[in-house]
């Protein structure tokens, strides 16, 4: 179960929070009652990056790859909006 953690308890049981993080998953920090931070197992932040990708090859892999062909991309050749008189 994960844990919310004010960030001065945090501070103060930083072990406790670190154990807590390798037993039971990602814990919470707050500050000011505001979701802040996250302390998480090292193997857990592995897995997290295992599983990007590039942008680039997640557009190549989209459905509408397939149709990128058919859009128009050419710009609006008029003015971005009319002259404003001050």
């Amino acid at each position: 179960m994960n844990h919310i953690w004010q960030l001065q308890e945090a501070k103060n049981k930083f072990s406790e929070v670190v154990e807590e993080a390798l037993r039971n998953g990602p814990q919470v920090v707050t500050r000011r009652g505001i979701e802040t931070a996250i302390v998480l197992s090292f193997e857990d932040y592995q897995k997290l990056l295992l599983n990007q990708q590039r942008l680039s090859i997640f557009f190549q892999q989209s459905p509408l790859a397939d149709v990128a062909d058919e859009l128009d991309l050419s710009r609006d050749p008029r003015p971005a909006r009319d002259d404003i008189a001050l």
